[in-house]
């Protein structure tokens, strides 16, 4: 399942990073997106782009972009 395609409101686990994008995956590492966390989708811009999720006790915002190398399954 892809984060893109989350309500908020609705809660996941980061089961894993897809393959490319060095970039990204080093920022959501930073970010404390680790696989194994549990995050929980607080907004959606209108046109759906960023998200913000919550993670770790921080809410932090992300890109299209960035998401889509993130595998997540619904909790």
């Amino acid at each position: 399942m892809l984060l893109k395609d989350m309500r908020p409101g609705d809660k996941g686990r980061i089961l894993s990073f897809k393959p490319g994008k060095i970039e990204y995956r080093k920022r959501l590492l930073a970010l404390g997106a680790l696989p194994g966390t549990d995050f929980e989708v607080e907004r959606v811009a209108p046109l759906g782009d960023p998200v913000e999720i919550k993670l770790r006790g921080s809410s932090i915002s992300v890109r299209k972009g960035e998401i889509e190398i993130l595998d997540v399954e619904r909790r």
